[in-house]
């Protein structure tokens, strides 16, 4: 499928700023900001496989599109929500559990490029990906 591959991180936009209205502290923020991020997705139907590596650790984690799963950013930060497809465009929604504020996050494959899209708290950041 479109999103099927192996994407590293490119560059990033208000990725920091984002980070901060998330609560995220500063040596975290600045340790993020070169995590070497690896997303390995791939997708079966409406099932998705994916592993993502980076410099601190490395989560595998399977989810069907529609159904609720629990999940944990890297920071430590539980959610809870679910992806569903929108066309060409993947969309997750998240609750944070410790205050209930929702998290907004999409791909899409711009031009060759992943591109994740995170929303919270009137923020919006993008990371770009490149396939290896």
């Amino acid at each position: 499928m479109t999103f099927n591959g192996t994407w590293k991180v490119d560059r990033s936009d208000n990725y920091e700023k984002f980070m901060e209205q998330m609560g995220v502290n500063m040596v975290k923020r600045k340790l993020a900001a070169h995590d070497s991020l690896k997303i390995t997705l791939e997708q079966t139907g409406d099932k998705f496989h994916v592993k993502e590596s980076s410099n601190f650790r490395t989560v595998e984690l399977d989810f069907t599109l529609g159904v609720t799963f629990e999940y944990s950013l890297a920071d430590g930060t539980e959610v809870s929500g679910a992806w569903i497809q929108e066309g060409d465009v993947l969309k997750g929604t998240f609750t944070r559990k410790d205050n209930g504020k929702q998290l907004i996050t999409t791909r899409t494959i711009q031009g060759g490029e992943l591109v994740q899209t995170y929303s919270y708290e009137g923020v919006d950041a993008k990371r770009i990906f490149k396939k290896e």
